[in-house]
This record gives C-alpha cells, sequence and structure tokens, in this order.
C-alpha cells in the first residue's frame, strides 16, 4: 500500500473541554465587558458634553472660571446630531459657558457672556480686553449645571 493511501488514524482525545460554539461566545462577550468595565470607567461618561440637534455642523468653545482666571478653549467641531466630550474631568464649576458658530461663523447661540476666541484651536486665560489682546469677543451663554458632576448641553435650531 503507497504511503499516500495510508488511512488516516485518529487523534488521541484532547484534554481540554471542548465548548460548542454559542458558549464559547457568551463566555468570551463576558470577559470582554468585563475588561472593558475595569480598564476604561472614567472614557464611559462625558462630564460636560455637547450635543448639536440640528442640521449643520457646529464649532464648539466653552469657557469656564479656572481657580484664578476665567479661560475660553476651542474648537470642538460637532456635526448633526452628534455630541462631542469638552470635558472629560469632574466638572467643579457650576457654571460653564458655551458658544458656537455654523460653518459660516454665524453664532449658534444667544449669549450675553463675552469672553475670548480665535480662529484656530485656542486655551485662553481672562475674558477681559480681547481685541488689545489680539483675540475675539464673542457671547458666550451661560449653563448652569446645578453642581452636577455630568451635564449634555444641546444645541438647537432656532425656532421658525
Amino acid at each position: 500500500m503507497p504511503l499516500w493511501t495510508k488511512p488516516i488514524v485518529e487523534e488521541e482525545q484532547s484534554v481540554i473541554p471542548t465548548y460548542c460554539e454559542g458558549e464559547f461566545r457568551r463566555i468570551f462577550a463576558r470577559i470582554l465587558i468585563s475588561g472593558l468595565m475595569v480598564a476604561s470607567p472614567a472614557t464611559v461618561w462625558a462630564n460636560f458634553q455637547v450635543c448639536n440637534q440640528t442640521l449643520d455642523v457646529v464649532n464648539v468653545s466653552i469657557g469656564a472660571w479656572d481657580t484664578d482666571a476665567w479661560e475660553t478653549s476651542g474648537w470642538w467641531t460637532v456635526g448633526p446630531n452628534q455630541c462631542a466630550n469638552v470635558i472629560e474631568s469632574t466638572l467643579t464649576s457650576r457654571y460653564i459657558y458655551v458658544y458656537a458658530r455654523d460653518v459660516f461663523n454665524a453664532s449658534m447661540l444667544a449669549g450675553d457672556i463675552s469672553m475670548c476666541v480665535d480662529p484656530g484651536e485656542f486655551r485662553i486665560r481672562g475674558r477681559e480686553d480681547c481685541l488689545i489682546r489680539g483675540h475675539i469677543a464673542a457671547r458666550f451663554e451661560e449653563v448652569d449645571t446645578r453642581r452636577s458632576e455630568r451635564w449634555t448641553f444641546f444645541i438647537r435650531a432656532p425656532a421658525q
């Protein structure tokens, strides 16, 4: 009998228990979910989130009191019906200030608090004398977070 036609001998049975495919998937899913919960508890929740409920792309800037001075920062680009996590640490200020503009630089909010912004990415300390310091003055809307640790702010289309 040629070697290539030799009958195959059954292999020894494995001592490793075999699982059906469905049971294996359930066990794998539990391990994966447990690992994600342990590995990244801080990334699950945004502490200040801005959600765009308009049909336009919106650029967002925020302002808040930071221990000894006002500070503004931006920009976050938020697509239609999307959200952006703009503050990921626990909220320490009761009031957060939000400025939003569309892609044509038209303001999306009716704010009354003047703070400074820049055309590109920025972090600015102080809200006085924006033009003298080379920045642009913008009207921010005050958001009362009621001393909550987390808050979501919704930008809505103006009523027509």
